[in-house]
């Protein structure tokens, strides 16, 4: 693979600094800043003078950072900024301030994909199928639509990674919903949406580019050894316990889709990636009922980049590797030019 060798700064938040090996560390103690290691080693392997740097809540970190690296690209790892989720396309919003170029998602479409109910209204004006869904505010009451039936899914508006979410998350009457409603406001700190619960697959859908696009291999998430009528739904535990992943039977691997579906799914897939403004590259979350309807669930800007992860393994079963993968993600950051 032919490419110069580029200045790439890689910030990240502060606590995922990995170290410069994971030798004798268990896959748990890796597991937090194993996509950080894995670009960051990935990067350096192919040749790229890389510095990496670790931000919270002090913007002008970032900035000395850049200032004294002159970096060509920056890796953009950064997730969260001042403990919040939602100021991360501000982080972007300053490396378009700054004139310097960066992987990953614009601002715009961060913005729209973060907030799952305003990106779901976006879609349904479109006309591409969401589950029906109310938005409860931090100090609304609880007041159902006549028309949005159980069961329902319960959920944080804005975060990400299945934070509070578990098998409790769906419900089935107006009191459960109540119940769940304050639990998850008061862990989270923020809105909820409660949406309708579509039984079926799991489908994850990855896109890469920012006018011109590619889909890769439509992945699923299978839990073979589930409690007997436990829904299958990807958890919290399920997302980042690895003991909890083992008793379960986690397994993901390519969507058991017929050729035509794929080929509609992925069409599917590059109109929401457009609707919603994103680029860079985004895993769309869907939801596949026993009659075939897919359903968007969530669409996540820079999702989990690491290695042997769903983003990756899709890419790699599409003939994509992992080296390549990064590679092509620093050249789209490089003709992306949102300042012109």
């Amino acid at each position: 693979m032919m490419h110069e060798p580029l200045r790439i700064l890689v910030p990240m938040h502060e606590t995922l600094m990995p170290p410069d090996s994971i030798k004798g560390l268990t896959d748990q103690q890796i597991q937090p800043w194993k996509m950080e290691y894995d670009i960051l080693r990935t990067l350096e392997a192919l040749k790229h003078e890389v510095k990496a740097v670790g931000i919270c809540d002090r913007v002008e970190v970032l900035d000395q950072a850049i200032e004294e690296f002159r970096p060509q690209v920056v890796f953009n790892l950064v997730e969260e900024f001042h403990a919040n989720a939602l100021f991360s396309p501000h982080v972007a919003s300053f490396f378009e301030l700054k004139k310097v170029r960066y992987t990953g998602c614009n601002p715009l479409g961060m913005m729209l994909s973060n907030d799952k109910g305003l990106s779901k209204k976006i879609l349904a004006y479109h006309g591409i199928r969401v589950p029906e869904f109310m938005v409860i505010p931090m100090k609304a009451k609880v007041r159902r639509p006549e028309g949005l039936e159980f069961p329902l899914f319960v959920k944080s508006l804005t975060d990400d990674g299945s934070v509070g979410i578990s098998q409790a998350s769906i419900v089935h009457n107006d009191e459960q919903l109540e119940q769940r409603v304050e639990f998850v406001r008061k862990l989270t700190g923020k809105p909820v949406i409660a949406e309708q619960y579509i039984e079926g697959k799991d489908i994850y859908v990855a896109v890469l580019g920012n006018r011109k696009l590619r889909t890769f291999t439509p992945w699923e998430l299978i839990l073979t050894n589930l409690p007997e009528g436990a829904p299958n739904i990807a958890t919290g535990r399920v997302k980042w316990s690895l003991g909890y992943q083992e008793s379960v039977g986690v397994k993901t691997c390519p969507a058991t889709l017929s050729a035509r579906e794929a080929r509609a799914l992925s069409r599917l897939s590059t109109s929401i990636y457009r609707h919603l403004c994103l680029s860079g590259y985004a895993r769309l979350d869907f939801r596949v009922d026993p009659q075939g309807r897919s359903y968007l669930l969530e669409a996540n800007p820079n999702p989990n980049l690491s290695y042997g992860e769903d983003f990756a393994e899709s890419a790699e079963h599409a003939g994509m590797s992992y080296e390549v993968l990064l590679q092509t993600i620093l050249e789209l950051a490089l003709t992306y030019r949102p300042w012109k």
